[in-house]
């Protein structure tokens, strides 16, 4: 399961041929600090104009291969989708997972972004992109598909899921970070929203079918065979990026450049931003919130109310609609107040729905809880129009690699050390009191962005 990739917080978008997000990523408000003319200097030559013999008037889809992109997308996340259910509910069914052991596993699905996430930006950027995104595709096909295969015999334990899961997250992080840096190459830097607008949808209208799916496949053919279908999913992404015919942008060899000089590049470029730093510290608390609640809503749902399986699933495909909603929102809302000024208004405006989602209970309850999770995830939605389609546009070609894994460092790194956490106060303190912990975290975490330059501007620089 790559549930940085599947996570509904921010950067959790549907990249280009996987499930999180996510992939057109957030992206995150970015003017610079930094001299205009300085980042000109660094791009490379500007990408193909993707109508091109394909009839502009059709849009994207007009575009072979990004049609070819977005079937690898649909139906690769339709499969990430389900084992985002699947994995947790085999632990707690047929493994008996504690809360705690829980949060393990969930942690380290993204733990990977923040053993390998920097140095994994930087290689990327020394590599073929999209031959990278096969290779990772083919590799978690085969990691995933060792589940079935061992709970068919009989030999499936705890330790494996962990297994499988780090090293899914290990080729997740190199496939993201490729992902991200190709799509720019793929569309055109001036078709980036539209772009990143389709794709969320595509991931957000995953999360509701694949989510929903995944609950009732799980009751049907068991949390094994669910898995194996992601697997499929995974070769059938391989397949379609294979024939894609954008190639990939041949890496500028830099000699005498170490890895960390160029990783420190990498952090340079967006912590020394006076609007991307605010932005990715803001998307960390946010998806450091989320990913509490998601670590216990399994335990909370099926264990502690007793509600099945397709009842989990419900409530976490409102996060998909409330991620579409969000998606078709985002445009619209950047023209009517500027991008700028969304950013940071739709915190304040969300803050109090994360206070419901502790409340889920039979009756009333959970349909207040599943309310205020919609309301949530349609932020995340915004979020992962506006803010993505500006850090991929402004970014110099050669660092887009090193940028995307700045952000996926501390991003997916806050899915990590959230999901330690709730594991952790799940122990001690009870499901609730950790869901309530991740409240608190989600109410403040939009503090960070009124303390900025934001707060002043309507419009991002272009």
């Amino acid at each position: 399961m790559s549930s940085a990739s599947s996570s509904s917080g921010q950067d959790g978008v549907a990249p280009l041929a996987d499930g999180p997000a996510p992939q057109p990523p957030s992206n995150p408000a970015g003017g610079s600090g930094r001299a205009e003319g300085s980042r000109r200097g660094g791009q490379a030559p500007a990408a193909p104009d993707v109508t091109a013999g394909s009839g502009a008037a059709g849009g994207l889809f007009g575009h072979r291969d990004f049609r070819l992109a977005f079937a690898a997308a649909a139906v690769s996340k339709l499969g990430t989708q389900i084992s985002y259910l699947a994995v947790p509910l085999l632990a707690v069914t047929t493994l008996h997972a504690s809360p705690g052991e829980l949060g393990v596993l969930n942690a380290l699905s993204t733990i990977a972004f923040l053993l390998i996430g920097l140095p994994a930006g930087a290689w990327v950027d020394r590599t073929r992109q999209r031959r990278l995104q096969i290779v990772t595709d083919l590799v978690r096909a085969a990691l995933l598909l060792s589940v079935p295969l061992a709970w068919w015999a009989g030999a499936l334990t705890l330790w494996q899921l962990y297994v499988v899961v780090l090293f899914t997250g290990v080729a997740t992080v190199f496939f993201d970070v490729a992902n991200q840096s190709f799509l720019p190459h793929l569309v055109g830097r001036d078709r980036l929203a539209e772009a990143n607008a389709r794709l969320v949808s595509l991931d957000a209208a995953n999360q509701v079918a694949g989510r929903s799916l995944g609950g009732y496949l799980v009751q049907l053919l068991t949390a094994p065979l669910a898995i194996a279908l992601d697997a499929i999913t995974y070769v059938w992404s391989a397949v379609c990026l294979i024939l894609i015919r954008t190639s990939d942008p041949v890496p500028a060899r830099r000699p005498g450049r170490r890895l960390y000089q160029e990783i420190g590049e990498g952090l340079r470029f967006v912590f020394g931003d006076r609007l991307l730093n605010p932005l990715v510290l803001e998307a960390g608390l946010t998806n450091f919130a989320i990913q509490v609640y998601v670590t216990m809503l399994p335990v909370l749902f099926v264990r502690e109310l007793g509600l099945s399986e397709g009842a989990l699933g419900f409530f976490l495909a409102l996060g998909g609609v409330g991620v579409f909603l969000g998606s078709m929102l985002a445009r619209p809302l950047s023209a009517r107040l500027g991008d700028a000024r969304v950013m940071w208004v739709m915190g304040p405006l969300i803050a109090p729905a994360g206070f419901l989602v502790p409340l889920a209970d039979h009756g009333p309850g959970v349909w207040l809880a599943g309310a205020a999770w919609l309301v949530i995830t349609a932020k995340a939605g915004v979020d992962n129009v506006l803010k993505v389609s500006f850090r991929q546009r402004i970014t110099p070609d050669h660092l887009l690699g090193r940028m995307n894994a700045t952000f996926r460092f501390l991003m997916f790194g806050a899915l990590a050390l959230g999901a330690l956490l709730a594991g952790a106060l799940g122990e001690l303190a009870g499901v609730r009191a950790a869901m309530w912990a991740g409240s608190a975290v989600l109410a403040a975490g939009w503090l960070r962005l009124f303390f900025s330059p934001l707060r002043s501007m309507r419009e991002l620089p272009a």
